[in-house]
């Protein structure tokens, strides 16, 4: 049996995660983990589908796992072989091809006998359940994760991640709140909520319940120092949650939510449920209630018919809103979404224009949010690695700290004083206790 593997891993922090429990269960079964340009004997590439570019790069990984080491097997899982394992099983050396929902029985397949390649991608769609794939370490994280959801239902017009990840399925509270005990007594002092489609958990469960009830149960059992939430969509935050959210001392002060466009046509077209109005008074209330709160936005530049007028609707919405950072896309044409057939599609070299536009927009916006923070106090979740000799740390409101620090800090809660901006983030000096 190959003794030494290496992961690669594309796309989203779901997929992440679940790299990090095959990474578990591999090291479990004895296996040691080793860098991918080692040349290991098994190779596992968890691919990600949602651009053709993304797609492309999954490739270009195998062929230069194959390049390192001849002899590897190669077993390729995640979205891209679930959308299409004809495509990947027709690459040269790759032994292993699984659907996302195999991700499960992954140690079962790879057993299996490797004379001949094996494929096998089940119907996502039909997947009921939402099977947890737990963890007790991150290997090299000072965070843990935790995925309390899988699938997505939205369809929206650019999107190909509800046939890669099936429909949504949560769940059960039970194995949330244990896995968030357990890391947390690991000595993690910041859990992550994670999943494709958060806001919408607990819809499908029997009695149903929200990510409202899930994450209050969380800071009453009194489970993790720190809980973030991952992305919620615009129509899934309620004010029940943002309160919530104002009087905790666990929850941390993020929210991550998609706006995709800042016109109302362009949101249309996209299949977006809400209009900007709907989307301003969102994040109005949000600060209002929350000011001190970070308030990233994923953005699409250059979609399909966008005109230069929609464009400027996007930035002048964009810079009206008291946000802290924004996550920005040029549109990528995936086959297979209604948005890759739609007319007008705009060209290439104009898309990535606007999404620089866009970039030094959000740039900004980070600069002040950030810089309201000097002379303050912050509380950090010490991260592993430097930056230019400085230890770098993650407040609760999503900001970088970069500070003067020993080892062996990685995933201790400290606070540091704020003294001064700069684009690598904010620098301070820790604060000793007795």
């Amino acid at each position: 049996m190959s003794r030494t593997v290496a992961i690669a891993t594309l796309g989203c922090k779901t997929n992440q995660f679940e790299s990090a429990a095959i990474e578990q269960t591999l090291r479990d079964a004895g296996y040691r983990v080793v860098p991918f340009e080692d040349g290991a004997d098994l190779v596992i590439v968890n691919t990600c589908t949602v651009t053709s570019a993304t797609d492309s790069q999954s490739r270009n990984l195998i062929r230069r796992a194959r390049r390192l080491n001849l002899d590897c097997r190669v077993v390729v899982t995640g979205c891209y072989a679930q959308v299409d394992p004809e495509a990947i099983r027709a690459i040269p050396g790759v032994a292993v091809v699984l659907g996302n929902d195999e991700k499960k029985d992954f140690l079962r397949y790879l057993e299996a006998d490797d004379s001949e390649q094996l494929v096998s991608v089940s119907d996502i769609r039909s997947a009921t359940e939402a099977v947890p794939l737990s963890l007790s370490s991150f290997a090299e994280r000072s965070r843990a994760f935790v995925q309390i959801q899988n699938g997505c239902d939205a369809f929206c017009a650019y999107c190909i991640i509800p046939y890669a990840r099936g429909s949504s399925r949560s769940l059960p509270p039970e194995q949330v709140l244990e896995q968030v005990r357990r890391l947390a007594e690991a000595g993690y002092q910041e859990i992550v909520l994670t999943g494709i489609h958060v806001g919408c958990y607990g819809a499908d469960l029997s009695p149903s319940m929200s990510l409202t009830d899930l994450v209050r149960r969380i800071e009453e059992l009194g489970l993790t120092r720190r809980l973030r939430l991952g992305s919620l969509e615009p129509l899934e935050i309620p004010a029940e949650l943002i309160d919530l959210v104002a009087g905790s001392s666990v929850l941390c002060r993020h929210f991550h939510i998609p706006l995709q466009a800042g016109d109302d046509q362009v949101l249309g077209a996209m299949n977006r449920h809400y209009t900007t109005g709907f989307f301003q008074d969102l994040v109005d209330r949000i600060h209002r209630r929350l000011p001190d709160a970070a308030i990233g936005l994923d953005v699409i530049a250059g979609f399909p018919g966008e005109t230069e007028q929609q464009f400027e609707n996007t930035c002048r919405l964009i810079e009206s809103l008291p946000i802290s950072h924004l996550h920005v896309f040029p549109f990528s044409r995936r086959p297979g979404t209604p948005a890759a057939e739609m007319a007008r599609q705009i060209p290439g070299p104009q898309a990535k224009a606007r999404a620089a536009r866009l970039r030094a927009l959000g740039e900004e916006k980070h600069r002040q949010f950030a810089q309201q923070f000097i002379g303050q106090t912050l509380e950090v979740v010490v991260e592993g690695g430097s930056v230019e000799s400085l230890r770098r740390g993650l407040t609760r409101n999503y900001l970088t700290v970069l500070f003067e620090g020993g080892e062996g800090m990685e995933g201790r809660c400290l606070d540091v004083q704020i003294t001064e901006w700069t684009p690598e983030g904010l620098k301070g000096n820790l604060m000793l206790h007795d």
